[in-house]
């Protein structure tokens, strides 16, 4: 198809096809968007995870924190929030789980961000289309009752010629559709995988705080040595 037919059709549809290009170029924007937030999510994970964990073997809270607060995966966020509620807790492992699943489950619905617009665009843009579609369909009969009013010998050749345009609105409304739910589908697959990682390294986060190693007691100060004290002569 040429620029030219492009631009007719473009035309021809007026609204009906301005809100499907305007939908088609949301559904890639966001597709585009959450490719670059996703990219390298997993990896990034598992890499502070493995940092954490060796620093909680080792029962080094302090530099297991630090790793955490100077990394941007998003497992961090899930880091800190345990972490946090352990020092408000004071207790070995009490109440980090639930803070945990918490901030888990924020940094799944950040993750997940925009997708409903894939969604939405995927189940309405075939409607959209439709509509366009018979709008058209009606524009057309219109348009053959004046010319058969005004004498002329259109007949079904102007309504068939009609038709055959509107309908590329249809065609349009399904490829918009099936672009939108083929990234929509992609994504939360994705997403299901990279949750299920995040919630590992989560639980393993939450089991090596309750067995982590004490830290080596100080060594006990001996106490002050009394003073010499000098024997008395007896006057």
């Amino acid at each position: 198809m040429s620029l030219t037919e492009l631009l007719h059709y473009l035309r021809l549809g007026g609204v009906t096809m301005a809100v499907l290009l305007l939908a088609s170029i949301v559904a890639l924007g966001v597709a585009i968007e959450r490719i670059i937030a996703l990219w390298g999510v997993s990896e990034n994970s598992r890499v502070l995870g493995e940092t954490v964990h060796k620093h909680l073997l080792r029962g080094d809270l302090a530099a297991a924190r630090t790793a955490s607060e100077r990394s941007k995966a998003a497992v961090a966020d899930i880091f800190l929030a345990g972490f946090d509620r352990l020092e408000r807790a004071r207790l070995t492992g009490g109440g980090v789980e639930s803070a945990v699943e918490r901030e888990r489950a924020q940094v799944g619905l950040r993750l997940r961000r925009n997708l409903w617009l894939l969604a939405t665009i995927g189940s309405l843009a075939p409607f959209v289309g439709l509509f366009g579609t018979v709008a058209g369909i009606m524009r057309s009969f219109k348009d053959l009752g004046l010319d058969v009013e005004s004498g002329g010998t259109g007949g079904t050749a102007t309504v068939m010629t009609g038709i055959s345009e509107a309908l590329i609105a249809t065609a349009v409304g399904i490829l918009v559709a099936v672009m939108a739910m083929v990234f929509y589908n992609y994504f939360q697959a994705r997403l299901a995988r990279v949750l299920v990682e995040l919630r590992l390294l989560g639980d393993e986060f939450v089991e090596l705080l309750r067995e982590r190693p004490s830290p080596p007691a100080a060594p006990p100060s001996s106490p002050p040595e009394p003073a010499a004290r000098g024997d008395a002569s007896p006057a």
